[in-house]
Order: structure tokens, then C-alpha cells, then sequence
């Protein structure tokens, strides 16, 4: 789904293409922003990551206590992670798991997830080559050798205008959501970047963007098979305008699952679901009851591009549910 939310974006990318990427170290699945797994490009991991990290330490620091991880299991982690990891030695988190175990330190109770967490926070750690078709980790100052950094004013303008270019009209409550940045470094940020902004008011909400021609209505000739957290959901707080609360708790669970949703018009129409054979895929596609679309043809142009990504057939295209 990571990948697909990247090849959805990029017209007539391939998985194969996307792999590419990644193991090129072009780009780079991290820790960044809120406590979850981001793609990031190279040229701005340190800069977002030395914006954001401490946030994010902060976020985990309960559990981290309740799971008995402490600073001196934490260095005595990242010290092995960077002696088992270097020279190139990518290895998968089963591998590293393993090294782990080996050296007395307890991954059970999903204390590994947070050990890896902050290794990659202490920018210890970061994606590497895929090996066997599975993720890896490598040392981040190895794989990522140049080191673009900022200022914290030069990081913040940046990030706003990152943010309000890719995804306004938005509001400073949404920035500050998908940022994990605090309400106020949100305010200082877009003020940083408010130059290069336009802004527009309703309901007492003030919504920031950059270009008036991209506040345009939504083109309903086509429909998008949207990979589960995608930025067209996960990027706001409020998502009413794309998602009518009707339907808010068949696309997000109640412990805050995205599924992978269809979107039409501006609109979520549907969930969907994928299973990935060999040599095909099966998909299914289930519509909301309010949702008619005149032809399935633009559903199928949808389907085709999924199948075109994967360069596998898929079954069960009509199967509309």
C-alpha cells in the first residue's frame, strides 16, 4: 500500500520502478512527523526529522516506560544496531530481531516496534535495500550520506509551504494534525510562510493554499483506488468535505484504521480490498448504498491503473458489492 500510494501519484510509475527508487536510497521509509512510518526523499530526512523527532519521543515516552525500555536499553540498542549494520549490512527487522534476542534484550509486548522507533528517532537507523522482496534497515548516516540540514524557522517555513501546496485549501489545526508540530510552532510556521500563501474564510475557519487555480471543483471523470492512510484522508482533521460522517466509521475504524478507500468527485464512495496472487490480484470494490456512478467505466480505468502498477491481471473487476 506504501508503494501504491506513491505509484497512484506518479503517472505510469511501476512497482518495479518504485523498488527501484527505494533501493537506490532515493527515497526513504522513516519515522517522521506524528508516530508513524512516512516516505520521505532523501534530500529531507535530517531537516524534517530534526524538526520533529522530539516530538515524537515525547508522544512515546508513556509506553515506553510501561514497556520498561529505558535510556540505557535504548543506547545499548542503537549501539548494536550500529555495529550489526555497518559497511552496508542491511538486514530485515526479523534479522535484527534476532540480534536483538541474541544480546538479552526483550522484544516481546511490542517493545521491539518502539526499540526501532527510537533508533530511527536517535537517527541511527532508517529503511535500507529490499531484500527478498522484504524491507531491511541500514544505518541512515551510510545510506544517506549527505546531510541537508535547516535552521528550525527554515525547517518550519519549509514544511508549512510543503503542507499548504500539496494539500490546501487546510486550515493551521490541520497542519499542526498532520505535522505533530504543536499549535503554536503551526502558527509560527505558517506565519513563516504565509508570503507565499493565499488565504480564504468560511464558517470562521481561515483556509490557507497557494494556487486559486487548484481550488477548482473535482473532475468526475475519473475514480482512484486511495491505499489505506492516504494523504487524501489522513492529511486533515477535519475531512467532512471528502467524507460525510455517514460513512466516516466504514472507511476509519473505531482504533483509527484507514481502509483503503474509492474516491470519486471530491467524494469517498467505497471501501476496498486486495488480495495479490503470483500472477494476479483479486479485488474487490464495496460502494456505499448513496453511491451511483452513471457508467462502470470510470471505476474500470481505476482498476486498469492498479493492474498497469502491479503489471498483473486483476480478477473480480465486477464484482461491485
Amino acid at each position: 500500500m506504501v508503494k501504491w500510494a506513491l505509484g497512484i501519484r506518479l503517472k505510469n510509475s511501476t512497482e518495479n520502478e518504485i523498488n527501484a527508487e527505494i533501493d537506490a536510497g532515493s527515497i526513504i521509509r522513516t519515522h517522521l512527523l506524528r508516530p508513524t512510518w512516512h516516505i520521505v526523499s532523501s534530500d529531507d530526512i535530517y531537516w524534517i526529522s530534526d524538526l520533529t523527532s522530539s516530538r515524537i519521543r515525547s508522544a512515546v515516552k508513556f509506553r515506553d516506560r510501561q514497556l520498561g525500555l529505558t535510556e540505557s536499553i535504548f543506547r545499548k540498542c542503537n549501539r548494536l544496531f550500529a555495529k550489526t549494520l555497518r559497511d552496508g549490512n542491511h538486514l530485515t527487522r526479523e534479522e535484527l530481531i534476532e540480534e536483538l534476542i541474541n544480546a538479552g534484550i526483550g522484544v516481546d509486548n511490542n517493545r521491539a516496534y518502539h526499540i526501532f522507533l527510537r533508533a530511527e528517532l536517535d537517527g541511527i537507523i532508517c529503511s535500507g535495500k529490499q531484500k527478498n522482496g522484504k524491507p531491511t534497515y541500514a544505518i541512515l548516516e551510510e545510506w544517506v550520506p549527505v546531510k541537508n540540514r535547516k535552521n528550525k524557522d527554515e525547517a518550519l517555513r519549509e514544511l508549512a509551504l510543503r503542507y499548504f501546496s500539496s494539500r490546501g485549501p487546510a486550515t493551521v489545526q490541520d497542519f499542526s494534525w498532520w505535522s505533530g508540530l504543536t499549535l503554536g510552532n503551526s502558527r509560527l510556521a505558517l506565519e513563516l510562510a504565509r508570503p507565499n500563501l493565499i488565504s480564504d474564510t468560511t464558517e470562521n475557519m481561515t483556509y490557507w493554499f497557494v494556487d486559486p487555480l487548484n481550488n477548482q471543483s473535482p473532475d468526475n471523470q475519473d475514480a482512484f483506488l486511495l491505499p489505506a492512510f492516504d494523504e487524501f484522508l489522513i492529511s486533515y482533521r477535519d475531512r467532512t468535505a471528502s467524507l460525510s460522517m455517514v460513512h466516516n466509521k466504514k472507511t476509519i475504524s473505531n482504533n483509527g484504521m484507514f481502509y483503503p478507500a474509492v474516491l470519486w468527485g471530491g467524494q469517498i464512495i467505497g471501501t476496498w480490498k486486495r488480495d495479490i496472487k503470483e500472477n494476479h490480484i483479486i479485488l474487490t470494490l464495496n460502494l456505499f448504498k448513496d453511491f451511483r456512478i452513471a457508467s462502470d467505466k470510470i471505476l474500470r480505468k481505476a482498476i486498469s491503473r492498479y493492474s498497469e502498477f502491479y503489471n498483473k491481471p486483476v480478477r473480480n473487476p465486477d464484482h461491485f458489492q
